[in-house]
């Protein structure tokens, strides 16, 4: 189906919005009256550029308070329409979206409401074009898509039928069955938008946190599949509005909705098996978890990495053939420093400092993977690799580092290929069994882009976000899951001068903030490191005292953690242990936890941990 994205969803000049949207592979733009009535070319040179990018205009929208007027308001609203109407000859539109009004003297019968638009209709088609009526949320008398039916219905005339808006609809709860009631072909256009779930009055809600679909928590697919089970085959159009996304780049803006339109579309595939569809994407991948990460550091910044990996409980593993890479492993964690004086990492290296360059996730099958995120336009990464060496499959990703797709397992003969095996080849360690979850953390306004970024490739789903309170302000923290907790990642919105932004600034960009790792005695694995020389984060002794009132807990395991600086959580019958390792650089820290039928990250300690890390002035020196 085709294609299509309002200009009000992005940010800039309407020819650069024009430029954006054709780039990301669109095949309509609607055109939004604010951007036209501030642009400094006319309509007649919009639609050229228009039609010089490949596009067509899908409509042009929006005309407000018409409907219900009487006397000399009905007759200039009459004219304002005709007007309108050679407007849109000039720019190549061919429908107009009337949405409902908010005008308070206006008349709210049906009937007198259906008589406007047939007699709207009547002048719609001498101009040659045709009108969609759209109920707005908010909308005076006529608030649900079933009112707006009933009225064009009434109308019964060709040049005016529905615009259906899955926001209006769904801010509204109007049941989605609903839709089974109206005739394909008097649907002009399918307007789509997600949002957040949570109660909020509809117009703020709407002017200011609609998303892509896939970033909110409304019901968009099963809409657009009950739209297209009517039979409707328009355009796929997106209206956003949202403050964050008028403040990024168009492009990337632009991106983002085109993927969620192609995962969309494949998704209402997947529910209708309607043919007349795009053909289908290959599966998301499946993760089996996170098997490798990977840094970039050089001189004595690598050394520190080594000789901190060391207290932590790993040991030299492997070093590369002919590359200057080592490999580091606990359990089933596998660390790489990539130390080449040339090449992706060495780039990274010399804008972020040593740092998480890249990671890898286990999935089934890397190829279909790498197919899928092809046909979702995400860039792939390739590096030259020498004779024999593997040449694994790469995406770019957050901040600019690689994400990998290797096989779910990696076993020692996947190393050997590219290593020469060092050290004890079953290293005792600490403890440390594998990578509990991976955060990253980003300026506000790539927030949502990246959670569709994960969601729309793998089998991963948005679980419950929250709101962490840093002694500084607020950061946004998303959990990204697998539905058996393999892959675990927690995006971070960093913004103000919280320890998340802060972060970012030393990182110079977004990018991984922190690594977790699991044990099965978190004690025993925090005695072990400090043992080799770790420093520990301190938890303030007013913490163990809450712990005593909230939970109970008796004064031996209170002392155990206090003196192990350990954090607890319960619910239910799940515990969840952790503990954290000051900072490197002032760029990345670790956790350790121990989970016992717990699915969480511990919220409830975020803020005292945040704290603790804010009396930090200056990291550890290695």
């Amino acid at each position: 189906m085709l294609k299509s994205i309002a200009t009000v969803a992005l940010s800039g000049a309407l020819v650069d919005k024009i430029a954006a949207i054709a780039r990301a592979g669109y095949a309509g733009v609607e055109i939004f009256e604010n951007d036209l009535t501030v642009a400094d070319i006319g309509p007649r040179e919009i639609a050229a550029r228009i039609a010089d990018a490949g596009l067509v205009c899908t409509c042009f929208q929006p005309f407000r308070d018409f409907e219900g007027l009487r006397g000399l308001a009905r007759a200039r609203a009459f004219d304002r329409a005709e007007r309108k109407f050679d407007l849109m000859h000039d720019l190549g539109a061919e429908l107009m979206l009337v949405c409902s009004s908010v005008a308070p003297d206006t008349d709210g019968d049906p009937e007198r409401l259906a008589a406007d638009f047939a007699e709207l209709g009547e002048r719609a088609a001498i101009s040659g074009v045709r009108v969609g009526y759209e109920a707005l949320a908010w909308g005076r008398h006529v608030f649900d898509h079933r009112q707006a039916w009933d009225i064009v219905r009434r109308a019964d005339h060709p040049s005016i039928g529905l615009i259906l808006d899955s926001f209006h609809s769904l801010a509204r709860g109007v049941p989605i069955a609903s839709i089974a009631d109206i005739p394909g072909d008097r649907i002009f256009l399918l307007q789509i938008a997600d949002a957040p779930g949570v109660p909020m009055d509809p117009l703020y809600l709407s002017r200011h946190f609609r998303c892509f679909p896939g970033q909110g928590d409304f019901a968009v697919t099963d809409y657009v599949a009950a739209v297209v089970a009517q039979g409707y085959r328009g355009p796929l159009s997106l209206e956003i509005f949202n403050d964050r996304f008028r403040g990024w780049a168009a492009d990337q803006i632009a991106d983002d909705g085109y993927r969620s339109l192609v995962v969309l579309e494949d998704d209402v595939r997947a529910l209708t098996a309607e043919a007349a569809l795009d053909p289908p994407l290959p599966d998301r991948g499946k993760p089996s978890g996170i098997t490798f990460v990977e840094f970039a550091a050089a001189g004595d910044e690598a050394r520190d990495l080594e000789t901190w990996f060391g207290q932590l409980g790993f040991a030299s593993a492997g070093r590369h053939r002919t590359k200057a890479v080592t490999r580091w492993r606990q359990g089933e964690v596998n660390f790489v420093i990539n130390e080449e004086p040339a090449g992706f990492a060495h780039s990274h290296h010399l804008l972020h400092g040593a740092s998480v360059c890249a990671f890898g996730i286990g999935v089934g099958d890397p190829a279909g993977t790498m197919a899928r995120a092809k046909r979702l336009g995400m860039e792939a990464f390739a590096q030259n690799s020498g004779p024999g060496e593997l040449a694994v499959p790469s995406l770019r990703a957050v901040g600019g580092s690689l994400l990998y797709f290797t096989p779910d397992q990696l076993d020692e003969a996947f190393w050997a290929t590219d290593f020469v095996a060092t050290g004890v080849r079953e290293p005792a360690g600490y403890g440390l069994r594998h990578v509990d979850h991976l955060a990253q953390s980003m300026p506000p306004e790539e927030f949502l882009s990246w959670q569709l970024y994960y969601t729309s490739l793998l089998a991963v789903e948005r679980t419950a976000a929250v709101d962490v309170a840093d002694p500084r302000g607020i950061v946004q923290s998303q959990p990204i899951e697998s539905a058996d907790g393999s892959l675990r990642i927690t995006l971070n919105g960093a913004a103000g001068q919280t320890l998340a932004s802060r972060f970012v600034d030393r990182y110079f960009g977004a990018g991984v903030q922190h690594i977790a790792f699991t044990t099965d005695d978190i004690f025993a694995t925090v005695v072990a490191m400090r043992a080799g020389g770790v420093e520990m984060l301190t938890i303030p002794p007013n913490y163990y005292d809450d712990l005593r009132a909230r939970f109970g807990l008796d004064d031996a395991l209170l002392e155990q953690l206090s003196t192990h600086g350990v954090m607890y959580d319960r619910v239910g019958d799940g515990l969840y242990l952790q503990a954290y390792t000051r900072a490197f650089k002032q760029r990345l820290f670790f956790e350790v936890v121990e989970r016992r039928d717990y699915s969480g990250y511990g919220a409830a300690n975020a803020p005292v941990r945040l704290a603790a890390q804010a009396r930090l002035r200056t990291p550890p020196q290695f």
